[in-house]
């Protein structure tokens, strides 16, 4: 594979392309690339055997050995020695419907990162689950291992659209109760709620045993407000607006924004929470390694 798979990294880059399938399979074939480039030493999985070769599978599975013994193209699986169930909490409240000009929504970062870690897990052969919420659960697709199961996921994602106002931690907590086996939990959210609501939900799951990620998914602007003329600014899920000349405001936002982050990064900490600060620009090998070091510790 070519180091040019790296590109797919970027969420500029597949943000032109159309296909959600497409977009998974060329994300964690770049990141796979990356994997054997520093600093990602370390992380690899275990060879386990073979299956005939299927179109769409990447090229660098192929066993090119094999097929000179048999004339047939086969390519390799993959598995770590223990499987885990992981469920991929996404939040599709109105408000992950924001992007500042020319990035993709936070929703759809979070949808593309979402489908990446899905195809990713299923790679390992690990069960893979998908809960959809705003201010009540939407969508729940309970965890499965197999390549059918992947593309019901894809699917989900595809038509995940924003809309409505938020109730996370009651929908947190509602999600807690329901699911019962011990796993991974990971939260793709932007986190615009109430954060005492919110921990009460996140620490539902630790309560419950499982571990949890939290992506704390943030369009640039929102961290850098670097809004200058007067402007109107409008919330998406109350549809409140109001107008401000932004340069009076900029510096105590900014400071607000960083303590609201910030306390949200230490309450996880607090409760054994990882909590993963993420912009619609980071790449998304960032958000891919850490839930790989996750699985890692995870056992």
């Amino acid at each position: 594979m070519s180091a040019s798979n790296l590109q797919y990294l970027d969420p500029k880059v597949v943000s032109k392309l159309s296909s959600l399938d497409l977009i998974a399979r060329l994300v964690v074939e770049g990141f796979m690339t990356g994997l054997h480039k520093s600093p990602y030493h370390g992380f690899s999985v275990e060879f386990l055997e073979h299956r005939q070769y299927m179109p769409g599978d990447p090229l660098k599975h192929v066993d090119w050995k094999l097929y000179g013994k048999s004339d047939r193209f086969y390519v390799k699986m993959f598995e770590e020695e223990t499987n885990l169930r992981t469920h991929i909490l996404l939040d599709v409240s109105a408000s992950m419907g924001y992007a500042s000009p020319g990035r993709l929504t936070k929703l759809q970062y979070a949808a593309y990162l979402s489908a990446a870690l899905a195809t990713l897990m299923l790679m390992q052969q690990d069960a893979v689950g998908l809960l959809t919420f705003r201010d009540k659960v939407e969508r729940l697709i309970p965890p499965r291992a197999s390549r059918m199961h992947l593309k019901l996921i894809l699917g989900e994602l595809e038509r995940a659209r924003p809309a409505a106002g938020t109730a996370m931690g009651s929908s947190l907590e509602h999600l807690a109760e329901r699911i019962k086996r011990r796993g991974l939990i990971l939260v793709m959210s932007d986190l615009l709620d109430d954060p005492a609501s919110v921990m009460r939900g996140l620490k539902h799951f630790r309560h419950r045993q499982h571990e949890v990620v939290v992506f704390h998914i943030l369009d640039p602007y929102e961290i850098s407000f670097p809004f200058r003329n007067e402007s109107g600014f409008v919330d998406l899920e109350t549809g409140e607006e109001i107008t401000t000349q932004p340069w009076e405001i900029a510096e105590q936002y900014r400071t607000k924004f960083e303590a609201w982050s910030r306390a949200y990064e230490r309450a996880c900490m607090e409760n054994r929470i990882e909590y993963v600060r993420l912009s619609t620009e980071t790449p998304y090998d960032v958000a891919l390694l850490r839930y790989l070091e996750k699985r890692k510790r995870f056992y």
